[in-house]
C-alpha cells in the first residue's frame, strides 16, 4: 500500500488530495490548488486569438500541443489543451512534488490609476503535463469532481490507522486475528476458538484477515454522482465520444445527438473489465521486475563472491610466479656455485702443479750447484751430460702455458632477463570478449556408426543450416551398464574409434559441441551393441593388438601393433590392448624370428605387470616360459610342472583363458603343453607376452584351427550357451544397434578408459 500514496498526492501541494477535479487531461488536482494556479489573460491574448490573428506566440508555446476546437463537441465545454496562456514574464515556481507551477497573475493597479481593464479569461496549466487549458464561463465548477480518487484516500488514510483489536476481549482487548464477513466482528485467536467455532453453521461463515474486513467494513454504499451541467440529475449514460458520464437531460437538450450514449452500468462493468485485464499484463511486468531485482541483488552477491576469488586467484597466480621465480632463481644459484667450485678446484690443482714442479726444480739447481763447487774432474764429468740433460727437461717443462693460468677469475656468465622484465611489464588482465552463441547439438550419423569386436565407430556431423564456429567435440560413452557417462574423446576430429569395450555388451554414446561461449546441448543418444559369441566355434577367438602406451620402453613395433620384437638382451614385457573379466578366450601367437635358443614367456597380467624382468616374475602375471626343448609355468617366481616339448621358427604357441571355469591352459602347435597351468583366477587379465631380441613374435588374426583340451569341449560349450546364449535370449533389445560381425566376450578394466584412435572411415 504504501508504494500507492505517490498517487494520491497532487502535484501542487504535495499532501493528499482534497476535494480533486479530473482535468481533461485525465490528471488531478485539488480544487483549492487549480483555483491558486489560474491565470487571468486579455481575450485579446488568449490562445485561440492568437492563432486567429497569426501573432507572435510565446517561448512557451511549445506546450501547445492539441489543436482541437475551444468548445468542440468532443471537449463537452470543458475546455482545450491549447497554447500557454499566462505571459511569459511570469515567474515559475516548484511545488514539493518538483512540477512547475505558474502563479496566479499580480494584482491589478488601483482603480483610479488603471484604464478600464480589457475582458478576460481564466487559464489553467496542468502542472505534470502542461498542457494550457482555458475556462468556460463555469469556471472549475465545469471539471467533474473524482469522487473514486476521494474515496481510494479516504480508505487509505483509515488502513494507516492503528492495528485493529478484538471486539470479545473482556479486559485488554488482543490485537484482532480474523474478521467474519457474516458476523461483522473481529476476533483474536483465543475468541475466535472460543465463540466461533469452525463447525456446525458457523463453517460457511468466510473469515479474512483484518485490514481486508476494515476495507470491506467501510465499503459505503455506492454514491450516486450528478451532471456538472445539471445539479439535480444523476448521471445514467456515457457518452462514448465525450467519454463522459451525463444525464438524460444532457440528452434531451441535444449536446450529444450525434454521439454514441450507452448505460452507464454496462460501461462501468466494461471498463472494469478492461481495466483489470491491462492490471494483468502490468502485475505480469512488475512480478517480472521483481524478478529481476532479485537477479540484480544476487548478481551484487555473486560479484562481491567472484571479487574474493578472483583475488584469491590473482594472488595464488602472483605467488606462483614468484615460487617459480624463486626455484629458477635457486637453480641459477647452484650453476653459480658449481662454476665457482670449478674454478677453485683448477686454480687450486694448477697452484699444487707448480708448487711440486717448482720444488722439483729447486731441488735440481741447489744440486747442480753443489756439483759445480767440486774440484774432481773426472767425477764432474761421469754426471756432467745427465745433469744437463735434465737441467733442459726441466727447463722445457717449463715452456710455454705452463706459467699461464688455466682458468680466468671472471664469470663467463651473463644472466638474460629482459625478456622476463618485458614480460612481467607486460603483465596484465585479458578482457573477456562477448563472442558467437554455443554451437548446435552435433547430428550423430546413424550410417557410418558400427560396432566390430570390442570396438566402436562413430561419426558425427553439425547441423546443415548451422552457421556458429565450433571449436571441438566431446564424446561419452556409458559403462556398458547403463551407468554414468564418460568422455571417452576430446578433439576437432568428426569420427572416433573407441578400442576395448566389453564385449557382448550395450553402449549408450553421444557427443556434444564446444566454442569459447559454451557447451552445445547432447545430441541424441545412440546404443550400440559389442560383438557376441560365436557359437558354432565354440570358442570366443580374442582379436587384439600391442598396446605400445604400457609396454616397455625396450620393445619394437610393427605391423600395425601386431608384431613385437626387442632391442635389449634382457626379458622386457609387453600387453594386449584388450582386458578380460568374464568368458573363454582363445589367442595364438607365432614365432617369427629365435635365435640362440631364449626363452619368451607367455600369459596373461594385470595392467600394472613389471614390464623389465620376464614374465611371471611378480605376482601380477601367469605365464609360460619356453626354450627350444622343454616349458615351465611360473608365477610370483615360482617355476613348476617342467614338460618336455619347445619351440623354433614358425612355431605357434595358443592361449586358452577360461574364466567361466578359472582356468588358464597353453599349447604350442595346437597340442595341449602340459595339464592345466593356473586355476583360481578372477578378475581382469590382459594378454602378456616377454621377450629379447632374439625374438620377434606376432599376433594370429586368421585362427583356422580350434584347439581346446579334449574332454572340455564340450563342457565349454555347455557353458557358453548357459552363460551367453540363454540370457541374449531372454533379454531382448533396448534400441536399434548398429553392429558388425565379431567374437567374443569381455569387459572393459573398471578404472580405466577405453583406448581412442582417430579414423578417416568405419571399421
Amino acid at each position: 500500500m504504501e508504494e500507492m500514496e505517490e498517487e494520491l498526492k497532487c502535484p501542487v501541494c504535495g499532501s493528499f488530495y482534497r476535494e480533486p477535479i479530473i482535468l481533461p487531461c485525465s490528471h488531478n488536482l485539488c480544487q483549492a490548488c487549480a483555483r491558486n494556479i489560474l491565470v487571468q489573460t486579455p481575450e485579446s491574448e488568449s490562445p485561440q486569438s492568437r492563432r486567429a490573428s497569426g501573432s507572435a506566440v510565446s517561448d512557451y508555446d511549445y506546450l501547445d500541443l492539441d489543436k482541437m476546437s475551444l468548445y468542440s463537441e468532443a471537449d463537452s465545454g470543458y475546455g482545450s489543451y491549447g497554447g500557454f496562456a499566462s505571459a511569459p514574464t511570469t515567474p515559475c515556481q516548484k511545488s514539493p512534488n518538483g512540477v512547475r507551477v505558474f502563479p496566479p497573475a499580480a494584482p491589478p493597479p488601483p482603480a483610479a490609476l488603471a484604464p478600464p481593464p480589457p475582458p478576460r479569461n481564466a487559464c489553467l496549466t496542468c502542472p505534470q503535463c502542461h498542457r494550457s487549458l482555458v475556462l468556460d464561463e463555469r469556471g472549475l465548477r465545469g471539471f467533474p469532481r473524482n469522487r473514486l480518487l476521494e474515496g481510494v484516500i479516504d480508505r487509505y488514510q483509515q488502513g494507516r490507522a492503528a492495528a485493529l483489536r478484538c471486539q470479545l476481549c473482556e479486559k485488554a482487548p488482543k490485537e484482532a486475528a480474523v474478521m467474519c464477513e457474516q458476523c461483522d466482528v473481529f476476533y483474536c485467536d483465543p475468541c475466535r476458538l472460543r465463540c466461533h467455532p469452525p463447525r456446525g453453521p458457523l463453517a460457511k461463515h468466510r473469515l479474512v484477515p483484518p485490514a481486508q474486513g476494515r476495507v470491506s467494513r467501510r465499503l459505503s454504499p455506492r454514491k450516486i454522482s450528478t451532471c456538472t451541467d445539471h445539479e439535480l440529475e444523476n448521471h445514467s449514460m456515457y457518452c462514448v465520444q465525450c467519454k463522459s458520464p451525463v444525464c438524460y437531460q444532457c440528452l434531451e437538450e441535444g449536446k450529444h445527438s450525434s454521439h454514441e450514449v450507452k448505460a452507464l452500468g454496462a460501461m462501468w462493468k466494461l471498463h472494469k473489465s478492461q481495466l483489470s485485464q491491462a492490471l494483468n499484463g502490468l502485475s505480469d511486468r512488475a512480478k517480472e521486475a521483481k524478478e529481476f531485482l532479485v537477479q540484480l541483488r544476487n548478481m551484487v552477491q555473486q560479484i562481491q563472491e567472484n571479487s574474493v576469488e578472483f583475488e584469491a586467484c590473482l594472488v595464488a597466480q602472483c605467488d606462483a610466479l614468484i615460487d617459480a621465480l624463486n626455484r629458477r632463481k635457486a637453480q641459477l644459484l647452484s650453476r653459480v656455485n658449481k662454476e665457482h667450485e670449478h674454478k677453485l678446484k683448477v686454480v687450486r690443482d694448477q697452484i699444487s702443479h707448480c708448487t711440486v714442479k717448482l720444488r722439483q726444480t729447486t731441488g735440481l739447481m741447489e744440486y747442480c750447484l753443489e756439483v759445480i763447487k767440486e774440484n774432481d774432474p773426472s767425477g764432474f764429468l761421469q754426471i756432467s751430460d745427465a745433469l744437463i740433460r735434465r737441467v733442459h727437461l726441466t727447463e722445457d717443462q717449463w715452456g710455454k702455458g705452463t706459467l699461464t693460468p688455466r682458468m680466468t677469475t671472471d664469470f663467463d656468465l651473463n644472466l638474460d632477463n629482459a625478456p622476463l622484465l618485458q614480460s612481467i611489464h607486460q603483465l596484465d588482465f585479458v578482457q573477456m570478449k562477448v563472442s558467437s552463441p554455443v554451437p548446435a547439438p552435433p547430428i550423430l550419423q546413424l550410417e557410418e556408426c558400427c560396432t566390430h569386436n570390442n570396438s566402436a565407430t562413430l561419426s558425427w556431423k553439425q547441423p546443415p543450416l548451422s552457421t556458429v564456429q565450433v571449436e571441438g567435440y566431446i564424446l561419452e560413452l556409458d559403462d556398458g551398464n547403463g551407468g554414468q557417462f564418460r568422455e571417452v574423446y576430446v578433439g576437432k576430429e568428426t569420427m572416433c574409434t573407441v578400442d576395448g569395450l566389453h564385449f557382448n555388451s550395450t553402449y549408450s554414446a553421444r557427443v556434444k559441441a564446444f566454442n569459447k561461449t559454451g557447451v552445445s546441448p547432447y545430441s541424441k543418444t545412440l546404443v550400440l551393441q559389442t560383438s557376441e559369441v560365436d557359437i558354432k566355434k565354440m570358442v570366443a577367438v580374442a582379436w587384439f593388438s600391442f598396446d605400445p602406451a604400457s609396454a616397455h620402453a625396450d620393445i619394437i613395433f610393427s605391423n600395425d601393433n601386431l608384431t613385437v620384437t626387442c632391442n635389449s638382451y634382457d626379458d622386457r614385457v609387453v600387453l594386449g590392448k584388450t582386458g578380460f573379466s568374464k568368458g573363454l578366450h582363445y589367442w595364438e601367437l607365432s614365432i617369427d624370428r629365435y635365435d640362440n635358443h631364449p626363452d619368451p614367456a607367455f600369459g596373461v597380467a594385470r595392467i600394472d605387470v613389471l614390464k623389465d624382468a620376464m614374465l611371471g616374475k611378480d605376482d601380477k602375471a601367469w605365464a609360460m616360459y619356453v626354450d627350444n626343448n622343454r616349458s615351465w609355468f611360473m608365477h610370483n617366481n615360482s617355476h613348476t610342472n617342467r614338460t618336455e616339448g619347445g619351440i623354433t621358427k614358425g612355431a605357434t604357441v595358443g592361449v586358452l583363458l577360461d574364466l567361466t571355469r578359472r582356468t588358464l591352459t597353453f599349447s604350442i602347435n595346437e597340442d595341449q603343453q602340459g595339464p592345466v597351468a593356473f586355476e583360481n583366477l578372477e578378475g581382469l587379465f590382459f594378454p602378456a607376452v616377454s621377450l629379447n631380441r632374439n625374438v620377434q613374435l606376432s599376433v594370429l588374426l586368421n585362427i583356422t584351427k580350434r584347439w581346446l583340451p579334449g574332454p572340455s569341449r564340450y563342457f565349454h560349450l555347455f557353458i557358453f550357451l548357459l552363460t551367453n546364449l540363454i540370457p541374449a535370449i531372454l533379454s531382448p533389445n533396448k534400441s536399434p544397434v548398429f553392429t558388425k560381425p565379431g567374437f567374443g566376450t569381455s569387459t572393459l578394466p573398471p578404472l580405466a578408459p577405453p583406448a581412442l584412435h582417430k579414423c578417416p572411415g568405419t571399421s
